[in-house]
């Protein structure tokens, strides 16, 4: 267990020590595949797995344990929520571990393929798998990968994560970039000349017709967008 603060109030004796009932193990599976369904791509199964508490706890009967939010802790995959006793002889709170599963559509590989090919439309197929199983996000049905070329072999059946993609270059130092600079409400574009390569992901710098040097995102064939 990464953190775990047991609160005694003073002056209250020792209550008998009683493992967590399983309303509390619902309650923080629940409440742990509500927070990973705020994040998961459309149509997703989400499936929590409530652990156990370190062996070690005592903790003290309980009639009102609550679940809540672990501030800091992953969305999906092995994450923890916060278990506290609201009321009894002994305010004490714990973090439990929770293994949430996120089963959605991406692509996956028909075949072996090897690192820098590119991609072809039979190259791969759309499957179901567990988002959560890796730290780099799946890529979703909707991202279309014909063309683009992987940056590491794939196996067979394997999923293509957003990782496995080398990035883009949509421009290059020297063209002409149509920049729209956006803010609350309105967008305005214009051109500007790239000063370094736009590539996908980077800030790229760019001097505006009057000379003034700024940065903005790549986002397109010699596009670039600026938040104002």
């Amino acid at each position: 267990m990464a953190a775990v603060a047991v609160v005694a109030t003073a002056g209250t004796p020792a209550a008998s020590a009683s493992p967590l009932p399983p309303a509390a193990l619902a309650r923080a599976a629940d409440l742990a595949a509500e927070l990973a369904q705020a994040q998961a791509p459309a149509r997703a199964r989400i499936v929590a797995l409530p652990g156990t508490p370190d062996a070690r706890l005592k903790l003290a009967s309980c009639p009102d344990i609550q679940a809540q939010p672990l501030p800091g802790a992953p969305a999906w995959g092995r994450t923890r929520v916060l278990l506290r006793c609201a009321t009894g002889p002994v305010a004490w709170r714990i973090t439990l571990p929770v293994t949430v599963q996120v089963w959605a559509p991406a692509w996956l590989a028909t075949r072996a393929l090897p690192s820098g090919m590119a991609l072809s439309d039979d190259a791969l197929a759309p499957g179901v798998i567990d988002w959560a199983a890796a730290a780099t996000p799946a890529l979703a049905l909707a991202t279309p990968p014909a063309g683009r070329t992987l940056a590491r072999p794939l196996a067979a059946g394997e999923p293509l994560r957003e990782a496995d993609l080398r990035a883009r270059q949509w421009f290059v130092a020297g063209d002409t970039v149509q920049v729209t600079a956006r803010g609350s409400g309105f967008a305005v574009k214009a051109e500007a000349q790239a000063m370094t390569p736009g590539v996908e992901g980077r800030p790229a710098r760019l001097k505006s017709s009057s000379g003034r040097v700024f940065m903005a995102t790549p986002v397109g064939e010699r596009r670039a967008e600026v938040v104002l």
